[in-house]
């Protein structure tokens, strides 16, 4: 029998698609920033007097901050409410923001990001939990569509935007163009969303917390470390270790408490639990793609980062096509057969990719990046709805925080294992510079690694979700 689900919640006069953009914004303006601040590292540097590899802790820093609070993240919102630690989140990312473009030095730089770290460690779970608390079962799936379109949208519009910045402004605007977002953000948090949170006050789990925090600041370092090249394999090997060592800690710990900070329990829970598994190995692609896609099209096609920007577009164009279609598909076919099937077909447009040559004509590349979007975005909507199909209330906050933990790592996994291919193709075939050959290499790699998320869902039930869905 399946543990008692979601309780839906009270109807919300602005309705749920107003929520889910509140969302999404909130999530759009993250995941933009990590992208385009990669593009402008070259010229920060240059005006902090310092080497370029040394900017790389404007990266680093803020992935720290993200694995310490994300755990922390589910605990804070029972306490103190999710309307009120989601304003504050964004507040803080907004603030952080300004603090980076101000910043006069490479040390103010860093803490201004360990504070945006802060903000964008509770932005992300708990704005999943304020659509789980505030949205209907039946409606879920379309405000997850609505909510999933930012998370591919920004790593794919960074890079262009990066460089139009640099190019033509200056480094600090990619800073400064979080400030409009952060405060319309805060305005309609504070007007539409309800401020939800559980009766029960739980003790904070201060050793778990230290434990999670070792444990994926240095899982998360480690595969930035590595994925850059700024370090050797056993240097970056070892902080893995201690981020390893960590989490075997932490594993012994969460078993002995009434309430961890990450609590493991939930992975009793089928639905859940395949659904951490088969997203861990589609995220890994998706983790890949941002970085491999416009590094192929300039490094390989030869396309300025603008040209790049325009044609890694059709990705994001196809994950907005999705959000009018995931709920029909899902009513139509449900959670596991979309899941199973979807992954496969998702997967073989991104096999496409390794073929991808200059000569090709346009429209082809295009058709066959802007299908790839749908499909994988399609995916992810079914992931991030049906992980919560069998989760009791009173453990939402808890799943979410463990879930956004998850989705984060194995992003950070995916961009490790892409530049580990190429890293390795290149000195097979004895390239200096990776070529289109090498990349094709990497898209194969990074494919059959999705590929195995088919099977795992297979194990869903055959009616999971389908009361959220509609279906039958």
């Amino acid at each position: 029998m399946r543990a008692a689900a979601l309780s839906d919640p009270l109807p919300r006069a602005a309705g749920f698609r107003l929520t889910a953009l509140i969302v999404a914004a909130a999530m759009f303006m993250e995941q933009l920033d990590g992208t385009v601040l990669a593009t402008a590292l070259p010229a920060m540097a240059q005006n902090f007097h310092v080497g370029p590899l040394h900017m790389n802790v404007a990266l680093t820093s803020y992935l720290l901050s993200l694995g310490v609070f994300i755990p922390a993240s589910g605990w804070a919102a029972d306490r103190f409410g999710s309307r009120t630690i989601f304003r504050t989140a964004i507040a803080l990312f907004t603030f952080g923001s300004v603090l980076c473009a101000q910043s006069v030095s490479l040390p103010m730089l860093v803490a201004s990001r360990v504070l945006q770290g802060l903000g964008g460690a509770m932005m992300m779970p708990v704005g999943r939990l304020v659509l789980l608390r505030t949205v209907a079962r039946q409606d879920l799936v379309r405000a997850m569509s609505w909510v999933m379109v930012p998370g591919l949208i920004g790593p794919v519009v960074g890079p262009p935007l990066g460089g139009f910045f640099v190019t033509y402004l200056s480094w600090h605007w990619i800073f400064y163009i979080n400030v409009p977002i952060g405060i319309v953000g805060f305005v309609l948090v504070s007007l539409f969303i309800e401020d939800v949170r559980e009766d029960a006050r739980k003790k904070f789990d201060w050793v778990g917390f230290l434990l999670s925090g070792v444990s994926l600041s240095c899982l998360m370092f480690g595969f930035e470390l590595l994925s850059r090249g700024v370090v050797s394999g056993v240097q970056g090997g070892s902080v893995l270790g201690v981020g390893a060592g960590a989490w075997a800690l932490y594993m012994w710990h969460a078993h002995r408490v009434a309430h961890p900070v990450l609590d493991v329990r939930l992975m009793r829970v089928p639905s859940f639990a395949i659904s951490v598994w088969g997203g861990s190995f589609t995220r890994i692609t998706a983790g890949a793609l941002p970085f491999l896609l416009p590094m192929m099209m300039q490094l390989g096609f030869g396309l300025s980062a603008l040209q790049s920007g325009l044609i890694t577009f059709a990705s994001a164009a196809g994950s907005m096509l999705m959000k009018a279609s995931a709920a029909p598909i899902l009513r139509r076919f449900g959670f596991r057969n979309t899941l199973i099937w979807n992954g496969v077909i998702a997967t073989g447009f991104l096999m496409s990719t390794a073929f991808l040559r200059p000569g090709w004509p346009l429209g082809i590349m295009y058709a066959l990046i802007f299908a790839g979007g749908f499909f994988q975005s399609l995916q992810f909507t079914a992931y991030n709805t049906v992980a919560y199909a069998d989760i009791p209330a009173r453990l939402a906050s808890a799943a979410t925080s463990f879930y956004t933990t998850f989705q984060q790592l194995t992003m950070s996994a995916g961009i490790c294992v892409a530049a580990a291919v190429l890293a390795v193709s290149m000195r097979v075939q004895g390239h200096a510079h990776p070529g289109l050959g090498d990349f094709s290499v990497a898209w194969v790699v990074v494919a059959v690694i999705s590929l195995v998320a088919s099977p795992i869902c297979a194990l869903f039930a055959r009616d999971v979700g389908d009361d959220m869905s509609g279906r039958g």
